[in-house]
C-alpha cells in the first residue's frame, strides 16, 4: 500500500471510529462547560465529581471528542502521521497522583495531544491544547523529551540553529496568531559535549522547545473554536516535522551512535 493510500484509509478509520453525529454535537463548548470546570476546581473530589459525571459526560468529554474529529480531518492535510482515535488523543481527566504530594484527583481543564506515529509513548514533537475557565492553551513542541531524544535534537540544534530560529521568527511574526516561545527550561551551563560559546547558546542549554498560544476562555465558546486551533497548528506543522526529523534520523541505522556520548 503506498503513502497516500495508507493516509486515506487512516483518515477514513478516524472519522468511522467517532459515533456520534458532528452536525448533532458541534465543535465548540457550552457555558455549562465552564461552570462544570468552575466547580471543579473549587470541589476536586471524587463525590463531587461523580455525582455530576454525566454533566461532564454530555457537557466536556463528548463535545472534545467531536472537537478533535473536526481537527482530524483538518489535520489529514498537514500531520496525517499524527491522527489517531480521538478518545487516545484526548486526555484523561483524572490525574496520576500516585508520587505526587497533591492528591487532587482530577485536572482543571480538559486536554488533548497529537504525538506523531510510532512516539506516543515518548515525547517527541506533537500538538496539543487544553480548555478551562481560565483560559484556551495551544501549545506546538517538543517536551521533555528522553535522554536519547534530547541529544538528538541537540545534535540537531548544532548544526541547523540558525533554520529553527528563522522558523520560529516567521512564526511569532504571523498576524492573528499570538504566538509566543514556549518556557525552554534552560540549562545554567552547557550541556556535554558542546562548546561554551556555541552560537546556537539557549537553543542547546533548552530542554523544551516550540511556540505556543493563549487564548481566552471565551473562544472555546465560539462555533469557529476548531479553526482557531487548527490555523495555529498548521502554522507549526513544518517546525514540528523538523524536530522529529531529527529524533527519528538518530533512531535510523547510520545515524548518530548515543553510545558515543554516555
Amino acid at each position: 500500500m503506498c503513502a497516500a493510500e495508507d493516509s486515506s484509509v487512516t483518515h477514513r478509520f478516524f472519522i468511522a471510529a467517532v459515533d456520534y453525529d458532528l452536525k448533532e454535537m458541534g465543535t465548540h463548548f457550552t457555558p455549562e462547560a465552564m461552570k462544570f470546570l468552575r466547580g471543579l476546581i473549587k470541589n476536586n473530589d471524587r463525590e463531587w465529581f461523580n455525582a455530576r459525571k454525566p454533566i461532564y459526560e454530555r457537557e466536556l468529554k463528548m463535545p472534545m471528542l467531536a472537537l478533535i474529529d473536526e481537527i482530524n480531518h483538518a489535520m489529514a492535510e498537514f500531520a496525517p502521521d499524527h491522527l489517531r482515535d480521538p478518545k487516545k488523543i484526548m486526555m484523561r481527566i483524572y490525574r496520576d497522583t500516585r508520587f505526587a504530594k497533591d492528591k487532587r484527583p482530577y485536572k482543571r481543564q480538559v486536554s488533548a495531544w497529537w504525538a506523531k506515529r510510532g512516539m506516543e509513548k515518548t515525547s517527541g514533537g506533537g500538538f496539543y491544547f487544553h480548555v478551562s475557565p481560565k483560559e484556551v492553551l495551544v501549545s506546538i513542541g517538543v517536551y521533555m523529551p528522553e535522554r536519547e531524544q534530547l541529544r538528538a535534537i541537540r545534535e540537531w540544534m548544532a548544526e541547523n540553529h540558525e533554520e529553527y530560529r528563522a522558523m520560529v521568527k516567521k512564526i511569532l511574526k504571523t498576524r492573528g496568531m499570538g504566538m509566543t516561545g514556549i518556557d525552554g527550561s534552560e540549562l545554567t551551563r552547557m550541556p556535554k559535549g558542546f562548546a561554551s560559546d556555541h552560537p546556537a547558546d539557549e537553543l542547546l542549554r533548552a530542554r523544551n522547545w516550540g511556540v505556543h498560544s493563549y487564548l481566552p476562555a471565551e473562544a472555546a465558546l465560539k462555533p469557529n473554536f476548531a479553526n482557531e486551533i487548527v490555523k495555529r497548528f498548521r502554522l507549526v506543522a513544518p517546525l514540528i516535522e523538523a524536530l522529529n526529523e531529527a529524533i527519528l534520523k538518530a533512531e535510523k541505522p547510520g545515524g548518530m551512535s548515543f553510545e558515543a556520548f554516555y
